[in-house]
């Protein structure tokens, strides 16, 4: 029976993909008060029983088998599997938390939108940080911000590889931006090359609001360095956030002139993991059927302004590509 409005009940929730996410995900939903996890569910019948027995949870054997079982599922199975395996699921009656990218593509992630609408079904995307403590310290004082700095660094590891950094990582920092601006990127340049794979490893990317704000995103999988951090300056104020360390940090100018005076204020930031906060927001949604604050619509968002920063590395890329081989013409002649 499902949950409803106002309902006690405990939600059962199921996690497909068994593997580094989706491990994390069955993890918190023990943690979680009104959560049960039911079940786990992947086509590696190895690593599902792994995980299950983990957790002492039951064995799944195809999407059908959580119909009338569980209210919720976290998705955490490969990208290109996303908008598939969301789908069917919200087909079958059960709300969804798709992790991100929601999608390979646009058309994907319209396929998920329509079919949360026509079955009226709770589809949120796991855009983890936007419930980082940092994150949350600094929404209340966001007042027109006008320029942002953010480095997104990561050594490189054999996860995600089926996709793009700007879709692994960038994506991130994009999801976050379009919520704290809130307005349309109008301008997109970007570059960004391939290091260690066939995709693009490393980028670089300046958006351009509607409103005049800029930011430069840079992201990276191939660093020597772990370093998560965006800066901002709105008026007569910088702001810095640190993702790792969870914290924001304030800074304002008392006094302006040849020699200003400042305060520091180090924000009140709630002490809680980000990814159980997505989760007990995910569960809460299915028990209100309020829209979670990273819906389907805020990660179809992300995914389209990562898009166009794809686009413009392709571009750029050919454009690279077509001035090196007419210098090389030229040093022929």
């Amino acid at each position: 029976m499902s949950v409803v409005s106002g309902s006690p009940q405990r939600v059962r929730v199921a996690v497909v993909g068994a593997g580094e996410f989706g491990r994390n995900h069955a993890r918190v939903y023990r943690e979680i008060p009104g959560a049960e996890l039911v079940g786990i569910y992947d086509n590696n019948a190895k690593r599902t029983a792994e995980v299950a027995a983990e957790f002492q949870a039951q064995i799944f054997h195809g999407l059908e088998d959580l119909r009338g079982r569980v209210d919720a599922v976290s998705v955490a199975v490969p990208t290109v599997d996303h908008a598939s395996v969301g789908c069917k699921l919200m087909e079958l009656g059960l709300d969804v938390l798709v992790e991100k990218p929601m999608a390979t593509n646009l058309a994907e992630a319209d396929a998920l939108l329509e079919t949360s609408r026509k079955f009226q079904r709770i589809l949120q995307v796991g855009h983890v940080e936007r419930f980082n403590p940092a994150v949350l310290a600094v929404e209340p004082i966001v007042d027109h911000p006008l320029f942002f700095e953010v480095h997104r660094l990561g050594v490189f590891t054999p996860r995600s590889l089926d996709v793009d950094v700007i879709y692994d990582v960038m994506i991130h920092d994009i999801d976050i931006l379009l919520a704290l601006v809130k307005e349309q990127v109008t301008e997109v340049k970007a570059v960004g090359i391939p290091v260690l794979t066939d995709k693009v490893d490393i980028a670089h990317a300046r958006l351009e609001f509607a409103g005049g704000a800029v930011a430069n995103v840079t992201a990276s999988r191939v660093s020597t360095e772990r370093v998560r951090k965006m800066r901002f300056f709105q008026q007569h104020e910088y702001i810095s956030l640190d993702y790792a360390r969870r914290d924001a940090l304030r800074v304002g100018v008392k006094k302006p002139g040849p020699q200003p005076e400042f305060a520091f204020e180090k924000l009140q930031a709630p002490a809680i993991e980000p990814l159980h906060a997505e989760l007990q927001a995910f569960v809460d949604a299915v028990r209100t059927r309020r829209q979670p604050r990273t819906s389907g619509v805020a990660g179809r968002a992300a995914l389209e302004v990562a898009a166009r920063v794809m686009a413009s590395i392709q571009e750029h890329g050919e454009r690279v590509q077509l001035l090196a081989f007419s210098a090389a013409q030229k040093t022929e002649k």
